[in-house]
């Protein structure tokens, strides 16, 4: 699922944003830029069961291995 942000302006002004698709805490990192775009303040919030969620992540390990010429 690709990353998202819902945003819903309601008709009295109240603003309701949700994170979709956003696992851990990194859906943290979008209240600062939503408050700013928005010039709103969060008061209230909600995590969602993706919150819980880890990530997974795909490494790959080299190795490097340096050979000395020990016939000289």
């Amino acid at each position: 699922m690709e990353e998202k942000i819902q945003i819903r302006i309601f008709p009295d002004g109240r603003i309701k944003a949700e994170t979709l698709g956003i696992k851990g805490e990194k859906c943290t990192d979008y209240i600062l830029i939503l408050e700013n775009l928005l010039n709103a303040q969060a008061v209230q919030a909600e995590y969602t069961k993706e919150f819980y969620e880890t990530e997974q992540v795909s490494q790959q390990q080299t190795e490097q291995i340096s050979l000395k010429n020990i016939n000289k």
